[in-house]
């Protein structure tokens, strides 16, 4: 698979994660779930952000987006991520299983807020829900993200409004090509668009 297939992204649901175990397979970063809408925070991102750091991981956050006013939830996943310097941040834009869903206006109004106050902008991950919304038209403003593509089969397809794929995740540890686990344990696993240097270089470290 090209690239370097280093990453996990995990939240609660992963339960108790062994960090020293993923290091030792050859893991570098975890992307982890920190926030929900504009209130939720995922109750182990604290202690896993210091679990993952203490065995020389890489470190980022996604916020899980919601229907409802995308710079509130911009202004709550930045407060509870807090380390915003030593941190990739990304905006997890996909359909909400629980109520209303993220639309372009209110992803728009997050990403640019992240933006303001960081400097730059989050990643932006999503599959067939960018592809159903932008369809073969393009968003200026969400282009200035890079794009973290979902999608579980042999070949990256990309909607048109990104030249290509930063990240991938090719897997949510059913379904997509091998390998779905990490030393037999299950998780969604993502490939980066480069050398290991690259991805070091792309994280700031």
């Amino acid at each position: 698979m090209q690239g370097a297939n280093v990453i996990l992204d995990i939240s609660h649901h992963n339960g108790r994660v062994k960090f020293d175990k993923l290091a030792q397979s050859g893991i570098v970063g975890i992307i982890h779930k920190a926030t929900q809408g504009q209130t939720g925070v995922d109750p182990n991102f604290e202690s896993n952000r210091a679990k993952a750091l203490a065995e020389g991981l890489l470190w980022g956050a996604y916020h899980f987006a919601t229907g409802s006013d995308g710079l509130k939830q911009a202004q709550h996943f930045l407060s509870t991520v807090e380390d915003l310097d030593n941190t990739v941040l990304v905006l997890d834009f996909e359909p909400n299983p629980t109520g209303p869903s993220m639309g372009l206006e209110e992803a728009r109004a997050f990403v640019t807020h992240v933006k303001e106050v960081t400097g730059r902008y989050p990643g932006f991950y999503s599959g067939h829900y960018i592809k159903q919304l932008l369809g073969t038209s393009n968003d200026p403003i969400l282009a200035q993200c890079w794009f973290w593509l979902a999608q579980y089969g042999p070949t990256a397809v990309v909607p048109p409004n990104w030249p290509t794929w930063t990240m991938w995740q090719y897997t949510d540890g059913a379904f997509g090509p091998e390998p779905h686990d990490v030393g037999g344990t299950r998780f969604d696993r993502d490939t980066f668009n480069g050398s290991l240097q690259d991805l070091r270089t792309f994280w700031g470290t």
